[in-house]
């Protein structure tokens, strides 16, 4: 069968009756087991899937087929599907059914969409290399000797490795776009309050973000047309109309582009990935649009004022897990002291015991206003400086990463240097702001790496179209 890459393909070749969903759900199966070495899912829904794909077949024959009929996509194992399992990648969660569907799973489904499983991701979605997962670290499909990045590196090794056409994934501080740049695809983060979080197991509730991964624009803007929108269940969604993004991507005007001289002045950034980015600055400049230097001091305070409130948002929303509600219970607990003490030590991971403890320091008592407070004033900065910037500008441009996706193992047991991999994608989570990683150019060592784009918030047929002429262009 042919490697269909877009959903639109996939339409052409299913009305050409040289496809069927039937025959794609299978395809991507028999990928799925190819390829079991990626650990890109935790759990294939084959039976169910291959039984939706008949469904969908005969509804397309009949002419009353959604506008995702044809797609086949797998969901990040935080995200609730409806009497499947759903577990973050934690020991924590193991065995434990959803209830409910979340709001973009029922959109999906709405629109005929065939979920074919749920996806490997770091736990309880904290980390940027997919390696803090209680089964295991998923590969790169590119090298399986090299990190698929987090914490949707499933979702990303899916999509680059044809295992299914689009994944959804979750981004907290960069958890989308990152993995997206270490193996070429397409990776978009939303606004903040465009997409319903319900559903979404959180981490950090004023930073998690659901977003799609796909390899190419036209597809992450016709996902984010069915899984947009206001949504009853989720009181911090916006009620702003959402737009037609695929009627919108023909947009070629010219456009005014910032970026920071601190982030090619950085130290961990990868000669290559400098001299690329500059290149591609000069290439816009030479098409007509307007790139200007603007200067961006805040770029060494982004990483530590995001871990300082990330950590004690995730230190609120983990208290939940306590071995008394639902979810693992440890057998050595003999009273409610042990109970909670055994279950959260047996139960999470080092990561997230980290952030959970880094996060219960930050919001005690004497610590709060030093570190938490202090942290937000600098947040409110940094989004006043973010949103002057874009009243001038159309976009920032920047590096997704600051190199190509390293070694398995290299960052385990240093977390400092695992978390300035968000140094550059952490910007739009603080913000609230949309952005996109585009699989924009290849490194001398044969991976893949990210240009990322920034836009104003609700401003994402803007952001779609302009990554749709840049894939096109450049």
């Amino acid at each position: 069968m042919n490697s269909y890459r877009s959903l639109n393909s996939i339409k052409d070749a299913i009305k050409a009756k040289k496809t069927t969903c039937l025959g794609l759900t299978k395809y991507y199966l028999e990928n799925i087991e190819e390829l079991r070495t990626l650990n890109a899912f935790v759990e294939v829904f084959k039976e169910e899937a291959i039984a939706r794909a008949k469904i969908i077949d005969n509804k397309i024959a009949e002419g009353k087929a959604g506008k995702l009929a044809g797609m086949v996509i797998g969901i990040k194992d935080n995200i609730c599907y409806k009497n499947h399992k759903v577990g973050a990648a934690s020991k924590m969660l193991d065995g434990f059914e959803s209830l409910y569907n979340a709001t973009v799973v029922e959109r999906l489904l709405a629109e005929d969409a065939i979920i074919i499983g749920r996806l490997n991701c770091d736990e309880f979605a904290m980390g940027s290399a997919n390696e803090n997962s209680y089964y295991g670290p998923t590969k790169n499909p590119i090298d399986e000797s090299k990190v698929s990045g987090g914490s949707s590196g499933g979702a990303a090794t899916a999509v680059a490795a044809n295992l299914c056409l689009a994944a959804l994934g979750s981004d907290t501080g960069g958890s989308i776009r990152q993995p997206a740049s270490f193996c070429g695809t397409v990776g978009l983060k939303p606004t903040y309050a465009r997409v319903s979080r319900f559903g979404l197991i959180a981490f950090a509730s004023s930073f998690d973000q659901i977003g799609p991964i796909t390899n190419t624009v036209e597809d992450a803007a016709t996902i984010l047309e069915v899984i947009a929108g206001q949504d009853d269940y989720d009181s911090t969604i916006s009620t702003r109309k959402v737009e037609q993004y695929t009627k919108l991507l023909d947009d070629k005007k010219p456009k005014r582009i910032a970026y920071f001289p601190e982030c090619f002045e950085s130290d961990g950034l990868d000669s290559e990935v400098k001299s690329a980015i500059l290149k591609q600055i000069q290439t816009l400049k030479s098409k007509g649009h307007i790139v200007e230097r603007v200067s961006f001091p805040y770029l060494d305070y982004l990483v530590p004022t995001y871990y300082v409130l990330t950590t004690a948002e995730a230190s609120s929303n983990l208290a939940r897990f306590d071995g008394v509600h639902y979810g693992y219970r440890s057998k050595k607990a003999d009273n409610p002291e042990t109970t909670y003490l055994k279950t959260r030590t047996e139960g999470f991971g080092k990561e997230v015991q980290r952030r959970i403890m880094l996060g219960t320091f930050v919001l005690s008592a004497g610590y709060h206003d030093a570190y938490y407070t202090k942290a937000q004033k600098m947040r409110r900065l940094i989004q006043d400086k973010t949103k002057e910037i874009l009243n001038e500008f159309d976009f920032i441009l920047t590096p997704t990463t600051p190199h190509t996706a390293f070694e398995l193992g290299l960052e385990v047991k240093n977390p400092v240097a695992m978390y300035l991999e968000d140094i550059f994608t952490v910007l739009a989570n603080l913000s609230g702001n949309p952005a996109i990683s585009l699989p924009l150019t290849e490194h001398s060592n044969g991976m893949p790496f990210g240009t990322q784009l920034m836009a104003k918030p609700f401003y994402e047929s803007e952001l779609l179209a302009f990554s749709h002429n840049l894939m096109n262009s450049l």
